[in-house]
This record gives structure tokens, sequence and C-alpha cells, in this order.
């Protein structure tokens, strides 16, 4: 006789967040974009988009000029300003004073009367309240780090007349790298990574949600004008105080990085998922 075990996806999820939360990662990374010269910094290094992930991403959407977009976690703006000349409408929300700064600027600068900023983060966003559904395309991009993924898609459901997209991680990114290398020298604890797509796509299919997936590889050299500089963002990033923390860092990313004509170029890779579904297809 087969039994078959019925496994609560979300809770998996969830208890994956709490371990990572345990190595210190929470209320350290909720800091990390509330500076405006961080926000500022991040806002610089995709303005290329040297791997190619903000072409990709709008090349992914099915945008039309009458479509209404929500942008779930968008940062500075970097997939939310390109996508505002193609489309009707674009709600962006995001929770960080810093890039909710840096997003503001954006918009006073470029006079753009297309684009709306909801200063939330996504579990504390009320639907009808904050937002004015529905959204033709509802997208995160590699932004949906929430402790309840179930409510969080709930929503996105709630939000959208039609197409819904997640972008997220598959195995081991150059970030997770990074952090699993360091964390026990600036912190004393082993790093556990944020889960990971299989999570999201068998809580998917468990809510009755059969998405499709496209799993690709992505590419993305972080560029500086100075070593200097690169010590200050990854610092920042893996949560480095004090002098002899920064050293750590410092001797990291020596061994590591590269020169392309006169910027210092940290190179990342890792392997991306596109996990999307239309409402009204079978089992969605």
């Amino acid at each position: 006789m087969v039994h078959h075990t019925t496994i609560d996806w979300n809770d998996a999820w969830k208890r994956q967040q709490r371990e990572h939360e345990r190595c210190g990662t929470r209320d350290r990374q909720s800091n990390i974009w509330e500076t405006i010269d961080a926000a500022r910094m991040f806002a610089r290094m995709w303005k290329n988009d040297t791997g190619g992930r903000i072409r990709k991403t709008i090349e992914d959407l099915p945008l039309t000029p009458n479509s209404r977009v929500l942008d779930i976690g968008s940062g500075p703006g970097t997939i939310a300003f390109p996508i505002s000349k193609l489309v009707a409408h674009v709600t962006a929300v995001e929770p960080s004073e810093g890039m909710c700064t840096v997003f503001s600027e954006m918009i006073r600068e470029e006079g753009c009367n297309t684009i709306r900023l909801v200063r939330k983060r996504w579990e504390d966003v009320d639907i009808q309240e904050d937002l004015e559904p529905p959204y033709d395309v509802v997208f995160a991009s590699y932004s949906l780090n929430v402790p309840d993924l179930r409510d969080a898609i709930e929503k996105m459901q709630e939000a959208s007349s039609k197409y819904i997209a997640i972008y997220w991680f598959t195995g081991e990114s150059t970030w997770d790298a990074m952090s699993r290398d360091l964390w026990p020298q600036l912190h004393g604890l082993d790093f556990v990574p944020a889960p990971t797509c299989d999570l999201i796509y068998n809580l998917l299919y468990s809510m009755g949600i059969y998405p499709n997936i496209e799993v690709f590889p992505l590419e993305h050299n972080n560029s500086f004008d100075s070593l200097d500089d690169a010590v200050t963002h990854f610092s920042g990033r893996v949560f480095a105080d004090g002098d002899e923390q920064k050293a750590c860092v410092r001797r990291y990313l020596r061994e590591r990085v590269m020169h392309h004509n006169d910027q210092i170029i940290i190179p990342g890779h890792s392997v991306r998922v596109r996990i999307w579904w239309e409402k009204g297809d079978p089992g969605a």
C-alpha cells in the first residue's frame, strides 16, 4: 500500500525563513536599503543592465500600451521606470526608505505621471485600500522575501486580472556563496540561505495553481570605481562592522576581483527561475 504524505509547503517556507533569520539576517536586511547612499549605489549598479536582467523581465511580461502593472518590491524603480514608458500605468510597492527616496526623485526628475509609489511591505498592503486593482500584470522580481508565502500569493491573485509572475533563485547564488564563506568569520554562525524556488512551485501546486517555469542563467558583474567602493558596498550587505571585519571582506574580494578599463569588477553568476501563470488557466 502506498501512503501519500501531505506536506504543508507554506510551513516549510516559514521554517526556512526562520532559520535564515536566526543567522541574523532579518533585522539587518531590513536596514540595508534604508540609507539613500545604498539605494543610489544599487540604482547605479543596475543602470547599465550588464547581465540583461531588466531587459529580460520586460521582454517576458505581456505588456501593451493599455496595460496596468503592479511591481511588488520595486526597489528604486529599475524595472518600473522602463516599463512605465510602455504601458498605461504602473503601481510600485516598496517599503525601504532609501529606495523610496531615490524612486521619488526619479519621478520628479522625469516628470513621470504614469507611476504611483506605495510605501509599504507587501505583507502589510491592503489590496482594496492601498492599491487600484485589478492589474493586468502583477510581478515580483526577486523581492518576495515574505514571512507567509501563501498569503503573498493569494494577494497577488486578488490584485491581478490575468497575468502573475514571480522571479526567484534556484540553487546557490553568488550572494549565498559569499555569505556562506564570510558568515562564520564575521558573525560566528553558519549562513542559512533564504528559501528557494522549489518551495514556491510546490506551494502553488498544492493551491491548485499549475504554473509555467523557465530556468535561466544570469551573469551580473558588480562594477565599482575602486576596491574601497566594493568593500563599502559588500560590507553593508554582509553586515561587516569595524576595521577587522571590513578587512576580512577586503581579503575575500581581492581574491576574486577583475579589472576592466578603469573599473573594479566583482563577477557574479547564478541560476534564476521565472514562475508564471494566468488566472483562468486550468488549475489557476
